[in-house]
């Protein structure tokens, strides 16, 4: 993946694994660090160029065919606004930085979310992100999910680690309490697709994009399970479809089929818990790539966030003093 920055514009070749793929398809993974709604946009505009000619979205591309991207400004995609947020900065240098972002931050401007943003706080706390496309972001995390995420801080950096990204070479782990007991871990092969009856969900379809997730259980409880959850493809609210798919959706996740699920006559906390959680839960735990610079191997963890522990202990509690009927 052979990717180069000019002054004007940003240039890369199909590589071999993408042949047959669709141009929006194959940018989205090429061009990581802007958003397919933006790279959509930019396609239909003539920005996007194959050899040097516009092609629409759906044309199937070739091996070694070269994509030329002239970014064009867009002021509903000017994320210039710096503004103090709050996050942790878990390690900083000068090619990149490591969030730990808390539940419920979203991470970049967008429709219903015009500021406030974990961009904009990235711009508040190092206001040369500004030069960068996406304010340095290569990847994301769901709004409500918590936990870490890498940041470039130059773009030698984003260019390295948008393909780290694109070919998998980024390891994201997840730890998660999902409803329902799980009798063993499992590898989850479904591909995954937007729902087309409801345009904010994802859901397995055939004619979907190849998804993979390694799921480990952690522990299990009267009606839940402490799960561990390894990405080996990046698709939208990937963790959350999987689970759903084979009837243990984490516990919060309404939109993909979360229901309050309890155990037989529970603990009175374990109600109040269970019903009260306000988000999917779920947490980036881990994250290992190469420095983008040094080559050297970085590894990360974020310890579970507080309402997640809690849940664990109230889980736990419940098994305690209710046995351990399942």
């Amino acid at each position: 993946m052979d990717q180069v920055q000019t002054d004007e514009a940003v240039e890369a070749g199909v590589p071999g694994e993408l042949a047959g793929e669709r141009a929006d398809r194959v940018a989205a993974r090429l061009f990581a660090m802007h958003s397919r709604a933006l790279l959509s946009r930019w396609i239909k505009s003539g920005a996007l160029l194959v050899d040097g000619e516009a092609v629409k979205p759906n044309r199937k591309l070739s091996a070694g065919q070269r994509l030329t991207l002239t970014p064009e400004a867009t002021p509903a995609e000017d994320w210039a606004t710096p503004q103090p947020v709050a996050f942790n900065v878990v390690y900083e240098d000068d090619q990149l930085l490591v969030i730990d972002k808390p539940a419920g931050l979203v991470a970049h401007p967008g429709a219903g979310n015009p500021d406030g943003t974990l961009v904009n706080g990235l711009l508040h706390h190092r206001p040369g992100q500004v030069e960068l496309p996406r304010g340095g972001l290569v990847h994301r995390l769901d709004q409500d999910t918590s936990g870490l995420l890498v940041v470039a801080a130059t773009r030698l950096a984003q260019r390295r680690l948008a393909e780290a990204v694109a070919q998998h070479r980024i390891a994201r782990r997840y730890l998660g309490i999902a409803e329902g007991v799980m009798t063993g871990g499992q590898a989850i092969d479904k591909p995954i697709g937007r729902d087309p009856h409801h345009r904010t969900r994802q859901r397995v379809r055939g004619d979907g994009r190849p998804a993979r997730t390694r799921i480990g259980v952690k522990q299990r409880f009267r009606a839940h399970t402490y799960v561990s959850a390894e990405l080996e493809t990046g698709r939208t609210h990937q963790i959350r479809v999987h689970l759903a798919s084979i009837g243990h959706p984490l516990v919060g996740d309404r939109r993909y089929g979360a229901r309050g699920r309890l155990p037989r006559a529970p603990h009175p906390e374990v109600v109040l818990t269970v019903r009260g959680f306000q988000r999917q839960a779920l947490h980036a735990h881990e994250l290992a790539f190469k420095h983008p610079e040094t080559g050297e191997r970085c590894e990360f963890r974020s310890p579970l966030p507080k309402d997640m522990s809690e849940l664990l202990a109230v889980l736990t509690l419940d098994a305690e003093t209710r046995g351990d009927e399942h």
